[in-house]
């Protein structure tokens, strides 16, 4: 049984916005920070953010700061990534990922789901 998934992926055009959810499983959200990465073709997997268990703290690449922001609502046990100005050098698959530590980096992450692919054409 999945334990992360991904949806909200799909195809638009630069400037525009996709919102990201991650469904979490109750045991997971409760315990875990929760985060993003990406991978484009040929590219090695990237941190996009991050938000502490609590939902206290938050961290952002500085390539997306000013533009996304990620979020996690305790009710629907969901992180959110919403994705604002996209460009067409955002176009990757996005992973959600929970972790026991707020990392930024991709060996922190315990748990994986299996992506949604996100396409911004010029």
């Amino acid at each position: 049984q999945a334990q992360l998934v991904e949806s909200g992926g799909g195809m638009v055009q630069a400037g525009g916005s996709l919102r990201l959810s991650c469904a979490a499983s109750g045991r997971i959200f409760s315990n875990y920070a929760m985060a993003w990465f990406r991978q484009a073709p040929g590219k090695e997997r990237e941190f996009v953010g991050a938000v502490s268990r609590s939902g206290d703290s938050a961290n952002l690449a500085d390539s997306v700061k000013g533009r996304f922001a990620i979020s996690r609502d305790r009710a629907s046990n969901t992180v959110y990534l919403q994705m604002n100005k996209l460009k067409p050098e955002d176009t990757a698959v996005y992973y959600c990922a929970a972790g026991s530590l707020f990392s930024s980096t991709p060996e922190a992450a315990d748990y994986w789901g299996r992506g949604t692919q996100v396409t911004v054409s010029s």
